[in-house]
């Protein structure tokens, strides 16, 4: 008999999450029915979406997410026992599955690349920089692109793919070390909006014509700010808001109505789950092989341990990670 750790939800999260929010439960698996397959958890994910979606969440409930497992014990033909999957399975050491929302990693996975990548950059942060920069923003060569949260798992990949696609790329993060990590990799310019005495003279400085495509990570103050700065018939890629989401008071207002109206700016928020099929699979293979060519590059914030999920999870939310945070089975 199999037995699976949980991290389940507690109580709904205050302001920012707390460790006390979290409890650590082990469940028995039943066996395995004619379909189904066990897997094995190899490294999780944790997310800013999760801030937002657990409010969906009874107490009590399993903390959703994706994970890369081993297939370990199979009555599913599609899924032979070794079979590496990406699962929607949440915070679990096992689970079981009947298939169905089970998706093999690329056949053309070399041994060499972190199966983690996955859950990051070949996985649903790289599908979100990538529809949402080609896709909403339409982005060309030649345009000026801002990104938010430039260092995190979605930012990091947008920028790459702008300079790829030929534009000049504005990124924001907020340390040194972020920075740093931006301008060793191409962007061309890389913004500490903690440190600047005004954010929008530092974007002005930045891009004096303004922008083509801000890709929005953050929402809140900034995204108020930043949005002044676009030209006209410029493009807004609303993917998420992660400066707003521990907020316990009322929200901060809006973008100005008028610059959004006589700039003529088309805004679009977007869930990386409206790409499906071939589209999407064309997108994973793009990005593995832009990694394979070293044309994009990843850092990952690893943490060790299943046990430390809802440490990881407390720390993405403060800005503490770089790159793609991931938890190591």
């Amino acid at each position: 008999m199999v037995h699976a750790k949980r991290w389940i939800l507690k109580k709904h999260f205050v302001g920012l999450p707390t460790n006390s929010d979290f409890e650590l439960k082990k469940v028995e698996l039943p066996p395995l029915k004619d379909g189904e397959v066990l897997l094995e958890a190899l490294y999780f994910t944790v997310d800013p979406y999760m801030r937002i979606m657990s409010k969906s969440l009874k107490e009590g409930d399993m903390m959703m997410g994706e994970q890369v497992a081993r297939v370990v014990e199979s009555k599913n033909s599609a899924f032979p026992t070794g079979t590496i999957v990406v699962a929607p399975s949440g915070w679990t050491t096992h689970s079981i599955s009947d298939g169905e929302k089970l998706e093999k990693v690329l056949a053309e996975w070399p041994d060499t690349l972190p199966l983690s990548l996955a859950l990051g950059t070949v996985g649903m942060p790289g599908l979100t920089a990538y529809f949402g920069l080609l896709d909403i923003c339409g982005v060309k060569g030649g345009e000026t692109v801002l990104v938010s949260a430039a260092a995190g798992a979605v930012g990091c990949v947008v920028g790459q793919i702008a300079k790829l696609k030929g534009c000049k790329v504005v990124g924001t993060a907020g340390s040194d070390e972020k920075v740093a990590w931006l301008k060793k990799h191409g962007f061309d310019v890389a913004i500490n909006y903690k440190t600047v005495k005004s954010l929008e003279e530092a974007l002005k400085v930045a891009a004096p014509e303004g922008y083509d495509c801000y890709f929005d990570n953050v929402g809140g103050e900034f995204s108020n700010v930043a949005i002044t700065q676009m030209k006209k018939f410029g493009r807004i890629a609303i993917c998420g808001a992660i400066s707003v989401y521990n907020r316990t008071g009322p929200l901060p207002p809006g973008p100005s109505p008028e610059v959004i109206i006589y700039k003529e700016l088309h805004l679009e928020g977007f869930v990386v789950h409206r790409w499906q099929g071939e589209v999407r699979q064309k997108a994973l293979r793009d990005l593995l092989k832009w990694v394979l060519e070293g044309k994009i590059q990843y850092h990952e914030h690893v943490t060790e341990g299943f046990e430390n999920m809802p440490a990881a999870f407390i720390g993405l939310l403060k800005g503490e990670n770089l790159g793609k945070a991931i938890v190591k089975a």
